[in-house]
């Protein structure tokens, strides 16, 4: 820590020559026997000049001197620990992989290990509050299941279609799973988390967990006296000589593969203690690798503003008044804030932090008035609700991540057409991005259904013009009448014929093959 001390603004600090300046001014200025001294006899100065005691008395200067110098040493921003960038979401992704051995269909714990830890997803997903969150699930082999998302339907749906007989192939390969899982979190170029949630981690895991950047976490799902093994038939799983297998938590592997790699191990629990220490781990890995990437450090220059009150309380002292307002008005002359600032507040934060702080605090009307950046202005304005506004302000700005914006934006207004070209955009500069991809669907099926409905309209004018109907086939025909806000992935989902468990089980199977020389 104290080799990490330096200053933000260390030119600030040839400032610090004015505070002794005022003191020896001050000093020259109150000897009244030096400007007598040429008009006066020496043997008479003496007898003639009475100068007060002030041994005993705190002198305005002094104070004004160290106020100066509370107030150099505090702009100079002193520092000597480090912080996540600015306007970087607080949350960390986490990927959660998921053993579907076929030890995980153990009954040691109710109702099963892997229906326990698919509740258990449930419970992590409501701590995180909309946490961006991956899922993979392994065996033999590693696949992707629900992408990084803030969707926690979305990975409820499909996480609760997990099961041990939609993988390809059995065994256990944990290496696998974490190079997914850390492939994942790369490509989103995000700081997070892996956790593993298996009843035991093969020995050469530990070697591909220790070239693994992202922190690692396993929640150990079983007991340690082991349960048989359920089959989807009903009976229970059998050896070569005909008696059940009894699966145990393979809790010395655990232990080892902790110990090892510096993963932190635990194992799950009937209340919530569990999720508590993931979310903890979570936040502290977060924190760990942010202050370790970031080349940000943390100001603590404002802590310097208790001192400089107290000795401002001083000043309220007949004479002193005037003294202080005038040291006042020059540090404020002084201040590195915009000239334009009419107020504290501009003296201490620029717009674009007093626009975040709105931002936090949901007065996103205020917040658009702060920002100056275009890109947080205008999702300010688009949480506002003021979408063509936020269009305006999104569009000089090239980037994956303000078409999609811009995107989101455009199907508010109605604009289905504008809207996937943004989204089309969005995909080119950002290949893969999966929210994108399901708006660009929604877009593309409002934009149809648009096209139908003024079709439908030239021979019906009395049909309302600001509607989008869906017809189910004729069976509901023009009463079915949708908002483009309400096209959520969970109706999307609702709308695929084939079920999760069956979509996995053949995406899964063609990964395979695709993977198999």
């Amino acid at each position: 820590m104290i080799a990490d001390f330096h200053f933000l603004r260390p030119w600030w600090l040839l400032a610090l020559i004015v505070p002794p300046v005022i003191v020896w001014l001050a000093a020259h200025s109150g000897d009244i026997r030096s400007r007598w001294k040429g008009m006066l006899a020496p043997h008479l100065l003496d007898s003639l000049v009475i100068e007060p005691d002030r041994r005993n008395q705190l002198k305005p200067a002094w104070m004004i001197a160290a106020l100066m110098a509370l107030a150099v040493l505090g702009v100079a921003g002193p520092t000597w620990q480090r912080e996540a960038p600015p306007f970087v979401s607080d949350t960390a992704s986490l990927v959660i992989a998921v053993d579907l051995s076929p030890t995980m269909d153990a009954v040691d714990i109710s109702p099963s290990r892997i229906e326990r830890a698919k509740l258990k997803i449930h419970d992590i997903l409501a701590a995180r509050d909309g946490a961006r969150t991956a899922v993979v699930a392994y065996s033999g082999t590693a696949h992707l299941v629900v992408p990084l998302t803030e969707d926690d339907a979305l990975i409820q749906t499909y996480t609760d279609a997990l099961a041990t007989g939609i993988m390809p192939k059995p065994g256990k390969d944990t290496a696998a799973a974490l190079r997914l899982a850390d492939s994942l979190l790369k490509a989103d170029g995000s700081s997070g988390t892996i956790l593993l949630m298996t009843d035991g981690v093969e020995e050469a895991a530990n070697a591909s967990a220790k070239e693994i950047g992202s922190g690692i976490l396993v929640l150990g799902v079983g007991t340690a006296e082991g349960g048989l093994v359920k089959q989807a038939d009903g009976g229970f799983l059998t050896g070569t000589g005909g008696d059940r297998v009894v699966s145990k938590l393979d809790l010395d592997g655990l232990k080892q593969f902790g110990s090892e790699t510096g993963a932190g191990v635990a194992t799950i629990t009937d209340d919530d203690s569990d999720v508590r220490w993931i979310a903890q781990h979570v936040r502290r890995n977060f924190a760990q690798q942010a202050a370790k990437e970031g080349d940000r450090w943390r100001d603590f220059g404002w802590w310097l503003l208790i001192p400089v009150a107290l000795l401002l309380g001083l000043s309220f002292r007949r004479g002193w008044v005037v003294k202080v307002a005038v040291l006042l008005a020059c540090a404020r002359l002084l201040s590195p804030a915009p000239a334009e600032a009419a107020s504290l507040v501009d003296m201490w934060l620029t717009p674009d932090q007093q626009g975040r702080l709105a931002f936090e605090r949901g007065d996103f009307a205020s917040a658009s008035m702060h920002f100056k950046d275009p890109m947080w202005k205008g999702v300010a304005l688009y949480r506002a609700g003021r979408f063509q506004d936020a269009v305006d302000s999104l569009a000089n700005i090239d980037t994956a991540e303000s078409w999609f914006d811009q995107g989101n934006a455009l199907l508010h207004l109605g604009e289905f057409e504008e809207a996937v070209t943004a989204y089309g955009k969005a995909l080119q500069k950002r290949k893969g991005w999966t929210e994108a991809e399901a708006n660009l669907g929604i877009a593309e099926q409002l934009l149809k259904q648009k096209q139908e409905e003024d079709e439908e309209q030239q021979q019906d004018p009395n049909q309302k013009p600001d509607s989008v109907q869906f017809d189910d086939k004729g069976k509901q025909g023009k009463a079915g009448q949708v908002n483009a806000a309400e096209q959520t992935s969970e109706m999307w989902m609702k709308n695929i014929q084939v079920s999760p468990a069956d979509l996995m089980t053949r995406k899964f199977a063609l990964e395979d093959r695709k993977a198999t020389p």
